[in-house]
């Protein structure tokens, strides 16, 4: 291979892996290969204001594609930065290569300025963390990072590149990274297991996740469901994984308090475990919530999760597309047959003239922007009245707010717009959740990301209203006045002033007469558009 400088090969490779942007906010250690980006034909680098912000498009980005996003950092103060929402797409699987420069080897000893060890902070909120010392292992390194990222458990991988190690020449091979196939089945014994602990069930149960989207099983696990006429529940659920008018599409569980998951699985005699991990909740039972007689089977690619906090009858590593399918055909064969109610066909509801503003606007926007729609959901307390109109129904059309780290709704739709050009994308926040990261609007001015978004503005942190009342009924505390920290109302924020100021177009919506209009004029807008919604 003819000799070129590292920070020459590395945009090979990434051209090799497909890659044609990055996401990044650019230092001074980043800026030699930074320069090499500008000559790369049909690369481009997406701008962030901050490396949050960078990160969390990055985010949206791989979702809508389901592949592998490119991200790029300021040293150790960009990752500082971006933790937060690293850890985000490290609970939600997220497969992103992170990057960022150093000032060199060569100053290892000198504790200069911003010197820190970035591979230990990068650590904990990554799949994986390393450091390139030596130009002939730069490529091999960022091969190792694009196939960790992508295989099962999927999730964000993290390099540091010194600049002398760029600077140096590097004789490597450009190849395409091998990302392993993971289409594995269980061996039919395995299967027949299986099959057994869920046939004679009377109240079987199905818990899934997001790995059945990674997988695209959507289909095989319907059909499981309608098979054993069992409720279907979603853990860390964020993506479309079962159209959610089915009747046996029963919500989500596991985000919070492990007391509402525990009653909802108190009674089930069997439990089908699919692509999640149990249970994935803030404050989860600490004994098993399940039957003490009750058969348990979980499929999953990552080993990690099963039976990882509660005892498992039947743990298959495998993929749950082609497990499921196998199941499927062995109830059949086992006299299981669909019930009646499991075809029955949804209606979008009307609403009442005095619903709450967040359904009014949910409903107009399905009547006006049909059944295409692609919907970024950060709306956290106003989500039920969102999908209560527009239910995520068709793969590739839903992403939610997964992790737990606030910010993601703007730049998410903004990721997911560039990834899908031609789909109307439309990112759902909070008016707390919004201000980590609104400086995203700029982005989406800059690129020309015909993105569109909704504050859903109650002025407060509704959900950590809903939090204490919790905590005050544990302990027996009268409800009194909220914390005044969660009060977000004094002084007024002016979203639409400031998505002009960032080069955005939008209008505040107060009252319902405005709703049809305001829902007309974003869908119509020619450039990114943004609505706060008044909804308290």
């Amino acid at each position: 291979m003819t000799a070129r400088p590292g920070k020459v090969a590395i945009f090979e490779q990434f051209v090799a892996d497909g890659f044609t942007r990055m996401f990044g906010n650019p230092g001074t250690v980043e800026e030699g290969f930074l320069d090499i980006l500008e000559g790369v034909p049909g690369f481009e680098y997406v701008l962030a204001l901050q490396e949050t912000v960078a990160i969390a498009m990055a985010d949206g980005y791989a979702r809508a594609t389901a592949g592998p996003a490119l991200v790029q950092l300021h040293t150790g103060v960009g990752l500082g930065n971006g933790v937060g929402m690293l850890y985000q797409a490290m609970r939600g699987h997220s497969p992103l290569v992170v990057i960022a420069g150093e000032a060199g080897v060569r100053y290892d000893a000198m504790d200069s300025q911003m010197a820190t060890d970035l591979v230990a902070m990068a650590k904990p909120v990554t799949k994986w963390a390393t450091r390139v010392t030596h130009p002939s292992s730069l490529l091999r390194t960022l091969r190792r990072a694009v196939k960790t990222a992508m295989t099962a458990p999927r999730g964000p991988v993290f390099v540091a590149l010194p600049m002398d190690v760029l600077d140096a020449e590097n004789t490597e091979p450009v190849r395409p990274s091998t990302i392993p196939s993971q289409a594995v089945v269980p061996v039919p014994s395995d299967l027949d297991r299986a099959t057994a602990a869920l046939t004679g069930a009377y109240h079987p149960l199905i818990l899934m996740g997001d790995g059945v989207s990674v997988s695209g099983a959507q289909e095989e696990l319907t059909r499981v469901a309608e098979l054993l006429d069992a409720p279907v529940w979603g853990l860390d659920s964020s993506e479309l994984n079962m159209d959610n008018t089915h009747p046996l599409w029963q919500g989500q569980l596991g985000h919070m308090f492990g007391a509402n998951s525990e009653r909802q699985v108190a009674d089930a005699d069997a439990v089908l475990i699919v692509g999640t991990y149990v249970f994935p909740e803030v404050f989860p039972s600490l004994h098993n919530p399940f039957r003490a007689d009750a058969k348990i089977v979980h499929v999953d690619l990552d080993t990690y999760e099963i039976a990882k906090n509660h005892p498992v009858d039947v743990a298959l590593a495998a993929d749950p597309k082609h497990t499921l399918a196998a199941l499927a055909e062995r109830l059949f064969a086992a006299g299981r047959r669909p019930t009646a109610r499991s075809s029955a066909v949804w209606r979008r509801p009307r609403p009442e003239h005095n619903a709450p503003m967040m359904e009014l606007f949910a409903a107009e926007l399905a009547e006006q922007g049909g059944s295409d729609l692609v919907i970024f959901d950060e709306a956290l307390t106003a989500s039920p009245g969102l999908t209560k109109y527009l239910p995520p129904r068709v793969a590739g059309n839903y992403f939610s707010t997964r992790g737990g780290s606030l910010g993601i709704g703007i730049p998410g739709a903004i990721g997911a717009k560039m990834a899908r050009p031609d789909a109307e994308v439309i990112g759902f926040t909070g008016d707390g959740g919004s201000m980590y990261t609104i400086q995203a609007l700029w982005t989406a001015a800059r690129e020309g990301v015909n993105a569109k978004f909704v504050i859903c503005n109650n002025h407060r942190y509704e959900l950590l209203d809903l939090n204490i009342e919790q905590y005050w009924r544990e302990r027996g505390i009268d409800r009194h006045e909220y914390p005044s920290g969660f009060d977000l109302g004094r002084p007024e924020i002016g979203f639409v002033e400031l998505a002009r100021a960032l080069g955005v177009d939008g209008m505040r919506v107060e009252k319902p007469s405005q709703v049809a209009g305001a829902v007309r004029r974003m869908l119509t807008a020619t450039g990114p558009f943004l609505i706060d919604l008044v909804t308290k």
